[in-house]
């Protein structure tokens, strides 16, 4: 049977590493194989290629109409992000083409779009997926199709002046329980920047004020935020991905952080640009108070795919890079001055006479004066002063009085 003859029907991606799957951005080309391996001769009307990308979201629910009706209610959506078809195999005529025993493989090639894409992303309630699908067209057989996901991130740079702006904040409340009222706490805190990498440590520069009659205890968490919009619906999910824990803080006591670290650990990247899906990340400062509601100060975080350019972070004073440019200069000027050269070592006679004959200026009517003018040389740049004569006067010539 026709189906025996097809033993192999898969997608390749072209990949600079052979054990790790490409990754893409937006405009990069993606480039690959179909391969075909039959158990003998076979007949082929098409091979297909369909090149997709969507972010989508779906979620449902439960609402009540009354004591005993109740309903469900579905909220979807979706965004198209790639849409590319691609004829691998067909005749023009629309005959069939024979292939022969053994492995084919058909390449392809396909740019994906200029403008900003957005990162593969798998969530709760929808995701957002790019993928190649191939379909094969033959005689008196039902339509083999073979699908292959590849992953899109697009970079996001954390070295602009917006994500290098430190992040910091103020925080308080009077902690309460029923109708007693322990005191004030207050939180301030501050970091570096608002743009961080995976595996990267966040030093937290916080101070805590506690004013109450309790002891409470003080914590940090990278927190990530997923947002799925559909139909003017939001659905929200939150995890903590990392955890900071201080020492406890004594009634009437204040507690300072220099720099406690807390490590970013391997998450994707912030999703900002999807219409859909967000993906957004914090840093909570936070005060457990016994008995109320803990006091949360939040920073807002953006993971970025490109880590701090060590001579781009602020840490790189201008004061090293003046002092660089002052070490050049010093090297380029010389102790000591060099004497002026003469005048014809500077310019030629023959670049003197033409510039005399073309900026000269034209004679007045005989005893009429001479309009005095000064001739300008465009050329290098004056030599460096120096108080030695290098044509000293003779000896033996009497000095010229001035006032005479």
């Amino acid at each position: 049977m026709i189906f025996d003859r097809l033993k192999k029907f898969y997608i390749v991606f072209d990949s600079p590493e052979i054990d790790s799957p490409p990754v893409f951005s937006s405009g990069d080309v993606v480039s690959g194989r179909v391969v075909l391996e039959f158990s003998g001769e076979s007949k082929v009307e098409s091979l297909k290629l369909h090149a997709e990308g969507f972010a989508k979201v779906h979620w449902t629910e439960s609402r009540s109409a009354g004591s005993s009706t109740a309903y469900t209610q579905n909220y979807s959506d979706e965004v198209e992000y790639l849409n590319r078809r691609e004829v691998l195999l067909q005749a023009d005529n629309g005959e069939l083409t024979v292939l022969s025993a053994g492995r084919h493989e058909f390449p392809f090639s396909f740019q994906l779009p200029e403008e900003t894409l957005v990162t593969s992303f798998e969530g709760k309630h929808g995701s957002i997926r790019y993928w190649v699908k191939v379909k094969l067209h033959r005689p008196w057989a039902t339509v083999k199709k073979i699908k292959k996901e590849f992953t899109v991130i697009e970079p996001i740079d954390i070295n602009t002046p917006s994500l290098l702006a430190p992040q910091a904040g103020t925080k308080e409340k009077v902690a309460r329980a029923w109708y007693c009222n322990f005191g004030q706490v207050s939180i301030t805190a501050k970091i570096d920047r608002k743009g961080y990498t995976p595996g990267e440590v966040i030093p937290v520069f916080a101070e805590f004020d506690n004013s109450t009659s309790r002891t409470v205890v003080p914590k940090a968490y990278i927190t990530q935020t997923q947002t799925f919009i559909a139909r003017g619906t939001m659905k929200q999910k939150r995890s903590v991905v990392a955890t900071l824990c201080g020492d406890a803080v004594g009634a009437r006591r204040r507690e300072t952080w220099h720099g406690r670290a807390i490590k970013i650990p391997p998450v994707g990247p912030s999703i900002l640009q999807c219409r859909i899906i967000k993906v957004e990340y914090t840093l909570k400062v936070c005060l457990d108070v016994p008995g109320t509601s803990k006091l949360c100060l939040e920073l807002p975080l953006v993971m970025g795919t490109i880590p701090l350019h060590p001579f781009g972070s602020r840490t790189s004073s201008v004061s090293s890079q003046y002092s660089v440019n002052l070490e050049w200069l010093r090297m380029a000027i010389p102790e000591q001055p060099e004497p002026p050269p003469e005048y014809s070592s500077v310019v030629t006679d023959e670049e003197a006479a033409r510039a005399v004959t073309q900026n000269a200026p034209p004679c007045e009517e005989l005893g009429r004066p001479y309009m005095a003018y000064v001739q300008e040389f465009r050329l290098r740049p004056p030599p460096v002063y120096s108080e030695v004569d290098p044509n000293p006067q003779p000896l033996h010539m009497r000095p010229r009085c001035m006032t005479c």
